[in-house]
């Protein structure tokens, strides 16, 4: 039988959850192994950090969960000590293992205090959707391109469009935009602001349902450009993109916190970014 990823994930789950194991929580054992305990907060907390996996992945746990958890944590611990018997402990691979879990635990710890103490409000999100309203006012275009590499292919091109070959159809086999050619080189709408200089200018020039006449150069080669349609900026209702909203502020508030860390440390350490 395939077993659920939730239980498949059980040994990574189980460091965090030892190694954050409050002392307090260890007086009641469900086992003992060669004379050393085993607490029952160990398979609490296990079972704590299984289930806000199975919740964020909108998963069902299974029945014998508990049951599982126990045998595991049980059998961990009787490796644990057979490990320790061959001296696996003593070894430079364990304790630089140890070390970088006792960094990730605590990194961690650190990122989860200062998220609750500096959580994105709603007045927060609502500054930024206002901002965000302000600068996409204005109008969208909805235009094509084919990009080539050189000058000459794309005066080729413009030449065949004339003469009545059609734009959709050379933009798939010529573009070498990947993103666009297989659409028949189109770019849905967009404010120009969303393109390089060049291209934007010569695309605000045109009129419903016109091609540029002649190449146009920009950082990524030649563009031929066709203008479909224009329309004023539409905004999403906030509660659409209240979500993004928080996860772009709670990006820019760590990395705010990241850099204030950093410049506090003394090290001679020179960081590329």
């Amino acid at each position: 039988m395939k077993k659920s990823p939730i239980v498949i994930s059980l040994s990574a789950a189980l460091l965090a959850a030892t190694l954050t194991l409050p002392l307090s929580a260890q007086a009641q054992n469900i086992a003992i192994v060669n004379g050393k305990s085993v607490p029952k907060a160990r398979v609490d907390a296990f079972i704590k950090q299984i289930q806000a996996q199975a919740a964020a992945q909108n998963q069902q746990l299974p029945p014998d969960i508990e049951t599982r958890v126990r045998d595991k944590v049980v059998m961990d611990e009787i490796f644990s000590q057979e490990a320790e018997k061959r001296g696996l402990a003593a070894t430079p691979e364990y304790k630089q293992q140890m070390e970088q879990a006792r960094q990730a635990v605590l990194l961690q710890a650190l990122l989860t205090e200062y998220g609750k103490k500096n959580a994105i409000s709603e007045a927060d999100i609502q500054v930024e959707y206002d901002k965000f309203k302000a600068q996409t006012s204005g109008t969208e275009y909805r235009a094509r391109h084919i990009l080539v590499e050189k000058e000459d292919e794309a005066k080729a091109l413009i030449a065949q469009i004339k003469a009545g070959g059609s734009f959709e159809e050379l933009a798939k086999k010529n573009s070498k935009d990947p993103g666009s050619g297989a659409n028949g080189g189109d770019l849905d709408f967009a404010a120009p602001g969303s393109y390089v200089p060049e291209f934007s200018q010569a695309m605000v020039k045109l009129k419903k349902g016109e091609m540029t006449q002649e190449p146009v150069k920009s950082q990524f080669g030649y563009h031929i450009i066709k203008l479909d349609d224009t329309r004023q900026a539409q905004l999403p209702p906030l509660e659409e993109v209240k979500v993004q909203i928080r996860q772009r502020l709670e990006q820019q508030k760590l990395a705010a916190f990241r850099d204030e860390v950093r410049a506090k440390a003394k090290t001679d350490y020179k960081f590329t970014q």
